[in-house]
């Protein structure tokens, strides 16, 4: 499939840019032409990402988190949410619905499962003390993708 367009940003772990990647997400989605539940979806899952990164990734200090999205012809939505936080030692567990390393009465321990319900394909990768990576894609209605 051909890339259309992307773009990458970088920013830091605190709790005011899951704001901000939300919103630079669905300006640059806006090209795609996607419809409102399909961008509210899309923009679900990359504050699930993003607010793993934030309380989890680094704990007791900020560090960085990337957020990369590409749009391909026909449609096709990649976006990569990634930290070199403190990573996840067993990932099959972490994506779990209902298992937290926070406080239970804090954390629902739903962030994968919200993920995995708003997107079409999630996928995690993680090495302890290296970081993690979450790559979600989600097939939006044909459009015809503005040059």
């Amino acid at each position: 499939m051909k890339l259309v367009n992307q773009v990458k940003l970088v920013f830091s772990s605190r709790s005011i840019n899951e704001g901000f990647a939300r919103a630079a997400l669905a300006a640059f989605l806006v090209q795609a032409d996607p419809t409102v539940p399909q961008l509210a979806d899309i923009k679900t899952a990359v504050s699930e990402a993003v607010t793993n990164c934030i309380v989890h990734a680094y704990p007791g200090k900020a560090g960085q988190i990337t957020l990369r999205a590409a749009l391909y012809e026909g449609g096709l939505v990649k976006i990569v949410v990634a930290d070199r936080g403190v990573g996840i030692a067993d990932v099959a567990k972490a994506m779990e619905p209902l298992y937290t390393t926070g406080d239970p009465e804090e954390r629902a321990g739903l962030g994968f499962a919200v993920m995995q319900s708003f997107m079409d394909k999630v996928r995690v990768t993680s090495k302890p003390g290296r970081g993690t990576r979450v790559t979600m894609s989600k097939q939006l209605e044909a459009a015809d993708l503005r040059q």
